[in-house]
């Protein structure tokens, strides 16, 4: 992931630089004793996850291929050998 490593301590005495680093640089890890447990995000960052975006069905049916018939024929051969 981009951005920082940052120990819990570290983060609370430095939270100003923190978040001006998610800003700048991306996402900013927070660490204790060493273990991931959360994520300092920019709010546009966050705002860009977030939005909503349209269901695959929505997808699909604004595709521009909507309509077209590609008539793909299948294969009727065996698999595999037959005794």
């Amino acid at each position: 992931m981009p951005g920082n490593d940052w120990k819990l301590q570290e983060a609370k005495a430095r939270l100003s630089e923190l978040l001006k680093s998610a800003q700048r640089e991306g996402p900013q890890q927070i660490t204790v004793r060493g273990k991931q447990v959360a994520v300092i995000l920019s709010r546009s960052d966050f705002d860009r996850l977030a939005a909503n975006k349209p269901s695959f069905v929505k997808f699909l049916q604004d595709s521009p291929l909507k309509g077209i018939n590609l008539k793909i024929d299948r294969d009727k051969s065996p698999t595999r050998k037959l005794k």
